[in-house]
């Protein structure tokens, strides 16, 4: 039997923006983990899975019709996560077999609430892992990320997939991502192989090492939000006209400065750089929440953050927003109990995460 986990992730700055090609996020992979079993099976495969056979199938309406969005069940990214990786199996003269895989999760709590970790990227990059260990494949980092890339993207569409990278390479992230455009259009003409060799325009992975002095604390509001549908909003929000685009063109310009200082403060291991620049972030967000009309940070995601400043942290809301967690960054002198007492008050969840690290590489 393969087992193999996949860490979850957490948005630290660059959020919307890094949606866009050349502006970067930066992401953080933390210990708590998506794991894939496959065994050996002979007439038939299965998918198994105790923590998502009940999720309830969330739909909309367009036009008047009822739309499922199949982008919440992990079940289609496992599904693309294997079709990918079977067709990059095939062209490198694997045969094919049956099995049996069997996912479980820590990214959600007891009654199966999702914390925003980053379930789905984590599912597929665990399930692309396992099968790269099943079919003997030798796939590195980078491959493996652009197997998971192509899969999230055939299902959800949108997206820079910064969570697929956290998933793969773990520990703290500087991240940009690939021109989906290029990518789309070479998938059509070039075999799998070809592909997954080539360069991919703009895309930009680097590890960062955490400042000694720099304490990381997440925070759990209890409201989980939908990623795909909260950049779906703001995208369809900026599209048709002309001053909110060009509103949206400055939030861009202003979060890539904004991240590019974040990223000069981890190397040069300034956190009061760095908290400067996440509150800065958080600013920007707030822009991009007027100009878009789309709530970003929640009531409670501003009480978990305006909390955090009152104790002498630098705090945000982190990926999407809309509700999921919110960061804070502080010194490793500054004591957290009162924030602590305070967030409980308030009924925040502090969530005992640290940053997780592949040991020797992947996995």
């Amino acid at each position: 039997m393969i087992e193999v986990s996949a860490p979850g992730k957490l948005y630290i700055a660059g959020e919307y923006a890094v949606v866009e090609p050349g502006h970067p996020a930066i992401i953080v992979a933390v210990d708590q983990f998506i794991t894939v079993t496959i065994d050996n099976a002979t007439k038939n495969g299965s998918i198994q899975s105790q923590q998502y056979s009940e999720l309830p199938i969330r739909w909309t309406r367009r036009n008047g019709e009822l739309v499922l969005d199949h982008r919440e069940n992990p079940f289609h990214y496992i599904l693309a996560a294997i079709r990918l990786t079977e067709k990059y199996a095939l062209e490198q003269g694997t045969l094919l077999a049956f099995y049996d895989l069997k996912v479980t999760s820590e990214l959600d709590n007891s009654n199966g609430r999702k914390y925003g970790l980053g379930s789905s990227g984590a599912v597929t990059v665990a399930t692309v892992k396992a099968l790269n260990l099943f079919y003997d494949l030798n796939m590195d980092q980078l491959t493996q990320f652009k197997i998971a890339a192509l899969a999230h993207l055939a299902v959800q569409g949108n997206g820079s997939c910064g969570d697929i990278a956290a998933s793969c390479y773990g520990g703290w992230l500087a991240f940009s991502t690939f021109d989906h455009s290029w990518v789309k259009e070479k998938q059509k003409k070039w075999s799998m192989s070809h592909l997954l060799s080539s360069d991919w325009p703009q895309l930009s992975i680097k590890p960062l090492a955490m400042p000694k002095n720099l304490r990381l604390l997440i925070g759990w509001t209890g409201s989980p939000a939908s990623t795909s549908d909260l950049v779906d909003q703001v995208n369809q929000s900026t599209q048709n006209q002309s001053e909110k685009q060009e509103a949206y063109q400055q939030f861009l310009t202003n979060s890539k400065t904004c991240v590019e200082d974040l990223i000069d403060g981890f190397v040069d291991g300034n956190v009061t750089k760095i908290k400067q620049m996440i509150s800065k972030n958080r600013q920007l967000l707030a822009d991009l929440s007027c100009i878009t009309g789309v709530r970003i940070e929640t009531p409670a995601l501003k009480q978990l953050c305006d909390l955090a400043e009152a104790c002498g942290g630098a705090a945000k809301s982190s990926g999407a927003g809309g509700g999921d967690c919110g960061i804070v960054i502080a010194d490793q002198k500054t004591g957290i109990l009162p924030l602590m007492s305070r967030w409980e008050k308030a009924e925040i969840t502090p969530l005992p995460l640290h940053v997780y690290h592949y040991r020797g590489g992947i996995k």
